[in-house]
């Protein structure tokens, strides 16, 4: 974070730099902790509730992984007693929000296929919420 103020304070006090050159500087900081924190880590879910319901237990002895094929984009794995379901997952360019996609996995996962947005990113635990709406849904995955 202070790497990223410091180049920030630089870029803005040097007389020609654009707003475009601190988008850039914005989007490689971002694009690293994305790569440093969350690609190709183990996670696996700490808590899900959907309207109130706890349904943690579903997803006991999985574990989750984002691949990198982009910055943006990649495949997904979440493995349970060696079986291995294949998925997606992608992100907008500010990082607030992370699709997850897996179509041929068990019924559980129907409450994981869906857009979330980041409430919380402090690691070891992703705090997630619906994306676009106000359902009483949560998902906390958390890196182990």
């Amino acid at each position: 974070m202070l790497f990223f103020l410091t180049v920030t304070i630089l870029l803005l006090t040097v007389p020609g730099c654009s707003k475009k050159a601190i988008e850039e500087v914005q989007a490689t900081y971002l694009q690293q902790q994305f790569e440093a924190n969350i690609l190709n880590k183990n996670f696996r879910v700490h808590l899900a509730t959907d309207n109130g319901v706890d349904l943690t237990g579903q997803y006991t002895g999985y574990t989750y992984v984002l691949y990198k094929s982009t910055y943006y984009n990649g495949p997904m794995t979440a493995v349970k007693n060696g079986v291995t379901y294949n998925g997606t997952w992608s992100c907008n360019d500010d990082y607030s929000k992370l699709s997850i996609n897996f179509p041929s996995a068990p019924p559980e996962f129907v409450f994981l296929n869906r857009d979330w947005r980041f409430t919380k990113k402090s690691l070891p635990i992703m705090e997630l919420a619906p994306w676009g709406t106000t359902d009483p849904k949560v998902l906390h995955m958390e890196q182990f």
